[in-house]
């Protein structure tokens, strides 16, 4: 009896063995852990939007040629006269004749002509 009483005290002792998790599970269990996680995927994707945006700009201004055109950063409208290797002259102003030399990397965007709505 003693032996049985033994042997029952020791089988109650042993502990199911545990369950083996993967290391991701304990560190997204972490609230802490998680928000950086979902801060830098956010991060990540602000990034690559940007990339393509510049990359998208950057070969616009690559792309400039005579009669295009044109708004500065600075608001100014204008159509592009000549365009060098880092600077494009912009004609502002028909009447008088005025033109502007810039530097390429002023150059916002290429305004799109509006064309009208179909009646």
């Amino acid at each position: 009896m003693n032996t049985l009483s033994a042997i029952l005290a020791q089988a109650s002792q042993q502990t199911a063995p545990a369950q083996s998790r993967p290391w991701f599970v304990d560190f997204l269990s972490n609230p802490l852990m998680l928000m950086v996680l979902v801060l830098v995927v956010l991060w990540i994707f602000m990034l690559r939007g940007k990339r393509n945006e510049e990359r998208k700009r950057q070969g616009m201004i690559n792309a400039l040629k005579r009669g295009d055109r044109v708004q500065t950063i600075g608001g100014i409208l204008g159509t592009v006269v000549e365009a060098r290797d880092n600077e494009v002259l912009v004609k502002v102003d028909e009447s008088s004749n005025t033109k502007i030399r810039f530097a390429r990397s002023a150059i916002h965007r290429v305004v799109e002509e509006e064309k009208p709505l179909p009646k």
